[in-house]
C-alpha cells in the first residue's frame, strides 16, 4: 500500500488536477417555469422565480456509478424543484482517483464535494481525523431497514462516513446443465460436505470439476472465513490470518483440488478473460463470488444463459451461515463540501430511499442495502438479470439475509488483502504448499 503522504512536488501538480476538476459551471437554471397566474389575481401577478441550483461536483472510478447518480440528480430535481442541484460528475481511474482525493483532503484544496471510495482504500481516509462529513443524521433513522454492516464498514469511533451501493452477498452460481447431467439437485447441498460429497459424483458423471477457485484473489477465502465469524483482521485492528479456523478452511479447499473437485482458475482469478471463457464453454459447475458478479456472467458468459441458478453457500455446519458481505465502495461527502446538509438530503435519496434502493438493482445490478426492498415486485420485473439467472434471485438472498456476517476493514487492511492475495493464495491453491505454513508466515510478516 501507498504511504499517504506524498511528496511536495506530487502535491502541487495533482492540488493543480483537483482544482481545474472542481471549474465552475455556468449555473443556468433549466427547470424554469412558464405557469402563468390567473386573470384577476393580482397578488399573483409575477410567478416565484426558479430556485438556483447547487453546483456538486462527484468524483467515481466507475463508469456506471456516474450514470446512477446522474439520474437520481434528475430524479431528485424533479422531486425537489425548491431545491435542486447541477452534478458535475467524473469518472477517473481507480488508483489516480484515490490518491488525488487523498492530497486535496490532507492539503485542504481541491476535493469534490461528493465521492466514491472503495472499500480497500477507505481506511487510509480513516487515519487522524477523517475529513468526510458524518453521515449519522441520515443513517441513524434507516438502521432497521438496511443491512447495518454495509454502513459500519465505513465508520470509525461510532460515526459513519459513507453508505455502500450493495450488501454484495456471497452466493452460489451453479450450472444447473451440468448438474442435471450428473443427477446432482443444488438444492439438496446444505454443507460444505454435502457440497464435496456432490463433487466427487459431477467430476465421476461428467468429468468437470464442481468448483473453481482464485490463485491469486480473495474471493475463494474471505467469504468462506467470514462465514465462520472468523476474518484476516479482527475488531480491534490485529491481524488474524493464521486462526485454526482459516487454516481448516484452506486446508479443505486445497483437499478440493487436490482431489480434482475443484480447479484453480484460468488466468488465476475469477475476473480474468481466460476465466470467463472456460466457464462460457461449461467447463466447471459452480462458483461461490458476491451478487455483483452477476454482472460478469450477463456482459462476457453469454452462452450460460438460461443455464445458471442462484443459491446459498453451503454452510460449514447445519443452521450456520450461509453467506458473506463482501466488496463494496462507499459514496461520502468531504468537509470541503459547500452545502453539505443539502448532499446529505440527496445521498439518503439517492442510497437510502425505497426508490433509490429500486433503482440501484435496476440500474446497477446490485442487491440493495435496505431489504426491505428485496420483497418489492419490481425485484422480479424482466431485467437482463432474470432473464439470464430467473425470477428466485431475490428469493434466495431473502433465505439468508439474516446470514451475512459483518466484516473488519482496519487501517492493516489493504496491506494484508495484498498479503493473502499474492502470496497466501498463490502458494495454497497452485503450489499446493500446507495452508498451516503458508498461513503462518503471511501472519509473521505482519509482526
Amino acid at each position: 500500500m501507498k504511504k499517504a503522504w506524498i511528496s511536495g512536488l506530487a502535491v502541487s501538480m495533482l492540488l493543480t488536477m483537483g482544482l481545474s476538476g472542481c471549474g465552475g459551471g455556468s449555473g443556468k437554471d433549466e427547470n424554469a417555469s412558464s405557469t402563468q397566474s390567473p386573470q384577476g389575481s393580482p397578488t399573483e401577478a409575477t410567478a416565484k422565480a426558479p430556485a438556483e441550483a447547487q453546483k456538486v461536483v462527484f468524483w467515481t472510478f466507475v463508469d456506471a456509478h456516474q450514470k446512477f447518480f446522474e439520474s437520481m440528480a434528475d430524479s431528485w430535481n424533479k422531486a425537489h424543484p425548491d431545491k435542486p442541484i447541477s452534478l458535475e460528475a467524473t469518472t477517473i481511474p481507480y488508483d489516480d482517483m484515490h490518491t488525488k482525493l487523498l492530497v486535496a483532503l490532507q492539503s485542504g484544496v481541491g476535493a469534490p464535494d461528493m465521492v466514491d471510495i472503495e472499500q480497500s482504500k477507505f481506511p487510509n481516509f480513516m487515519k487522524g481525523t477523517p475529513q468526510l462529513v458524518s453521515l449519522n443524521d441520515i443513517i441513524e433513522p434507516e438502521i432497521g431497514n438496511i443491512v447495518k454492516s454495509r454502513v459500519e464498514i465505513y465508520s470509525k469511533d461510532t460515526t459513519y462516513y459513507g453508505i455502500d451501493y450493495h450488501v454484495g452477498a456471497t452466493v452460489m452460481y451453479y450450472n444447473k446443465e451440468i448438474l442435471d447431467k450428473a443427477g446432482v439437485n443444488p438444492d439438496t447441498i446444505k454443507t460444505w460436505a454435502d457440497f464435496e460429497t456432490a463433487g466427487k459424483t459431477v467430476l465421476e458423471k461428467t468429468g468437470k470439476p464442481m468448483i473453481t477457485f482464485e490463485g491469486n484473489g480473495n474471493w475463494s477465502w474471505w467469504p468462506a472465513i467470514s462465514q465462520q465469524g472468523s476474518d484476516q483482521i479482527d475488531k480491534d485492528g490485529n491481524v488474524t490470518i493464521d486462526t485454526p479456523i482459516n487454516v481448516q478452511t484452506m486446508e479443505f479447499f486445497q483437499k478440493l483440488v487436490k482431489e480434482k473437485v475443484a480447479a484453480v482458475a484460468p488466468g488465476a482469478g475469477h475476473d480474468t478473460e481466460e476465466y470467463f471463457g472456460y466457464m462460457n464453454s461449461g467447463s466447471a459447475a459452480s462458483v461461490f463470488m458476491p451478487f455483483w458478479f452477476m454482472n460478469r456472467f450477463t456482459d462476457h458468459m453469454p452462452d450460460l444463459k438460461g443455464k445458471m441458478v442462484i443459491r446459498p453457500m453451503p454452510a460449514w455446519k447445519e443452521g450456520g451461515n450461509r453467506s458473506a458481505g463482501m466488496g463494496g465502495t462507499a459514496t461520502s461527502i468531504t468537509n470541503q463540501a459547500k452545502n453539505p446538509q443539502l448532499l446529505k438530503e440527496f445521498l439518503a435519496y439517492a442510497k437510502l430511499s425505497k426508490e433509490g434502493n429500486i433503482q440501484v438493482w435496476k440500474q446497477l445490478g446490485f442487491d440493495p442495502i435496505r431489504t426491505d426492498v428485496w420483497t418489492d415486485p419490481a425485484m422480479k420485473e424482466s431485467n437482463k438479470y432474470t432473464d439470464y439467472f430467473g425470477t428466485d434471485i431475490f428469493d434466495t438472498l431473502l433465505s439468508v439475509k439474516n446470514e451475512i456476517a459483518p466484516v473488519n476493514i482496519r487501517e492493516k487492511s489493504p496491506e494484508v488483502f495484498d498479503a493473502v492475495r499474492n502470496k497466501a493464495m498463490p502458494e495454497i491453491f497452485i503450489s499446493l504448499k500446507d495452508p498451516a505454513k503458508v498461513l503462518k508466515e503471511v501472519q509473521a510478516s505482519f509482526k
